[in-house]
């Protein structure tokens, strides 16, 4: 009998220990995400994306102590590495430029699984707007779910990496692709697509997460009127279009900005430029062309809209809604209010309230020349005459460029400072003008303006003709231009008196995402190769370690492991391929650029860990 009882006793043990060992991240637990700051569960760390861990560990007093714990080389190059990874039961999750997925000991760096989608690069890379980027996962149900920038949508097993189901989102043919990092809703895995600069109609879709089995698809423009629409909500949206705008996709994409609060019960999506970029050649001057460069709220269950604003109407300047959303509870003149935030590529800086779409306040963040500002009452921007290029027929230099002052680099918001950390650009100008020869064709990039040639041009459109460029004048300053030539800055914004409260020099123009904890602290990760951490309170730095990587950097993640703390992020670029948009190289040459493979990056206390120098 002891022995039977000794026997039962170790088969429950085991059981117990096997039950922890594949523990499921079902719905609850995605919506207690965060709250211990052990595990990095999801994108943005909790369900309102604040990227704020309560984790203290790590402070002021001790953060100049962080050395490397491991490193592991990714294996993959040729772009940037932009992704989030996920910490979940010992193992971090991460997934690469070209969509291949790893799974790696959190406490040596050792591989555990690695699957390769496979994907043909020589087809895919034409279709690619603006780099070969993937930008993260979602975990769920023992599954780790992994989007393919050809379109496909993947379920793997988190244990050992063996498929699970696949879901086909778009394809490459079609001139879409798929680089935003999924999110997961009431067990439907939210996804959208990317390619606004070819002919493509934005859309967003549900698959069910256990199967795979497609459930919804919410397309941000409408198409073509002599057809039904398939939800009430484009029709209205037609009533924004003129002309043949269908013929064209319209553009409207969705490759970041996404949200769920499960308590409102709705996911926030932000969507795309027009396409082309000048709405005069939408044939739709003047038009407001929803659901273009807008915030969209809509039902899990079954994608039907509920509200949706409109930062920039129209948008001839690619400003885009799709940066990255913060959700949380905001004490605004007195009165508790539920918002949603976005640090737009337009240089303002949103507040709306997203149970209801209310637009609450928008304030520059940085330099903003296209329109003088927003009105409170309207929410709809009061935009500088002459920044309609499209409508003068002038060449005008406008800010931000395209690439705007905050583009996909996740910001962070710490409570208990009440201060948002924004990538910011310093020198995001660009030209526009209408490109007079402009001609559809069918897919390609169509863009409609001359290129760019100053800040932060995308390489996108033609060449413009030399001449004397008017500038338009800047609205009143917001402090001085960070010393040193740094094209980048991490400002911390007061979301509530919509104010900045201090700023830093913080490298390269785009790149450089944060995570922010209880330790008073600021990570940041620079695409110059920099890990740097500041005061959150007041932005004194105080670490700065050189990583060596070059390039697009992943935004930093933070988690617990056998009681110690640790800091893990994705970067650099390896051999790049040749310039501007990723056209195939010119016969006879060879890419150029970094040598240093891309690796992923495990920081702690006391680390005596080297950091690999090639």
């Amino acid at each position: 009998m002891v022995l039977l009882l000794a026997l039962v006793g170790l088969l429950l043990a085991t059981w117990i220990a096997a039950g922890q060992q594949v523990r499921r991240v079902d719905d609850l637990a995605l919506r207690n995400a965060g709250k211990t700051g052990e595990e990095w569960l999801t994108y943005g760390l909790t369900p309102g994306e604040t990227r704020y861990s309560p984790l203290k560990q790590i402070d002021t007093t001790n953060v100049s102590r962080l050395g490397l714990a491991w490193s592991y080389d990714v294996g993959a190059g040729g772009g940037n590495q932009e992704a989030t990874p996920l910490f979940w039961n010992g193992t971090l999750y991460g997934i690469t430029n070209w969509s291949i997925v790893f799974a790696v000991d959190a406490r040596t760096g050792k591989e555990r699984w690695r699957w390769d989608p496979e994907v043909n690069q020589v087809t895919v890379r034409p279709k690619i707007c603006c780099g070969i980027v993937n930008r993260g996962l979602a975990i769920y149900q023992g599954k780790i779910i992994a989007p393919v920038i050809d379109g496909r949508l993947e379920a793997l097993d988190a244990e050992t990496g063996k498929p699970v189901w696949e879901a086909r989102v778009a394809y490459p043919q079609d001139n879409y692709t798929v680089t935003m990092a999924p999110r997961i809703a009431k067990g439907k895995v939210i996804i959208g697509v990317s390619g606004a600069e070819f002919p493509v109609r934005g859309f967003f879709a549900a698959y069910d997460a256990n199967t795979g089995q497609f459930a919804w698809r919410f397309y941000t423009i409408p198409g073509d009127p002599s057809k039904p629409f398939e939800n009430p909500a484009l029709k209205k949206a037609a009533e924004t279009w003129s002309g043949e705008w269908w013929k064209l996709g319209g553009g409207g994409t969705v490759w970041d900005g996404m949200a769920y609060d499960p308590e409102a019960d709705l996911i926030y999506v932000g969507t795309g430029n027009g396409g082309p970029w000048p709405e005069q050649l939408r044939q739709s001057r003047g038009k407001d062309n929803l659901f273009v460069c807008s915030i969209l709220a809509v039902k899990p269950d079954t994608g039907e809209l509920k509200w949706y604003y409109q930062p920039v109407p129209g948008d001839s300047w690619d400003y885009d809604s799709v940066q990255g959303f913060i959700l949380t509870d905001l004490t605004i003149n007195g009165r508790q209010r539920k918002v949603l935030m976005q640090a737009n590529k337009d240089g303002f800086y949103y507040v709306l309230d997203r149970i209801t779409g209310a637009f609450i306040s928008a304030q520059p963040f940085a330099l903003v020349t296209w329109a003088k500002g927003i009105d409170p009452e309207t929410g709809r921007p009061i935009i500088n005459p002459e920044a309609h290029y499209d409508q003068n027929g002038e060449t005008i230099t406008l800010a931000p460029g395209p690439g705007g002052a905050h583009n996909w680099s996740p910001m962070s918001f710490n409570p208990a400072t009440g201060l948002v950390y924004i990538p910011t650009s310093t020198n995001s100008t660009n030209t526009f003008a209408l490109d007079p020869n402009f001609t559809y064709k069918p897919g390609e990039r169509n863009i409609g303006i001359v290129r760019g040639n100053r800040g932060i041009g995308l390489g996108l459109g033609v060449e413009p003709p030399p001449q004397t460029l008017p500038t338009l004048p800047p609205p009143a300053p917001i402090g001085p231009v960070p010393p040193g030539g740094q094209r980048g800055m991490l400002v911390a914004w007061d979301p509530v008196a919509q104010r900045m409260r201090w700023r830093t020099p913080g490298g390269g123009s785009i790149g450089g995402g944060t995570v922010t904890t209880a330790g008073n602290l600021v990570f940041q990760v620079i695409p110059d190769g920099r890990f740097v951490a500041y005061t959150a309170d007041k932005g004194e730095k105080l670490l700065e370690i050189q990583s060596g990587l070059r390039g697009g950097m992943g935004p930093p993640i933070t988690y617990m492991l056998d009681g110690k703390q640790y800091v893990s992020f994705l970067g650099g670029q390896g051999t790049l391929p040749p310039p501007l948009l990723n056209a195939p190289p010119p016969p006879g040459t060879v890419p150029t650029g970094p040598t240093v493979p891309p690796r992923l990056l495990t920081f702690v206390l006391d680390g005596k860990g080297l950091l690999p120098s090639q």
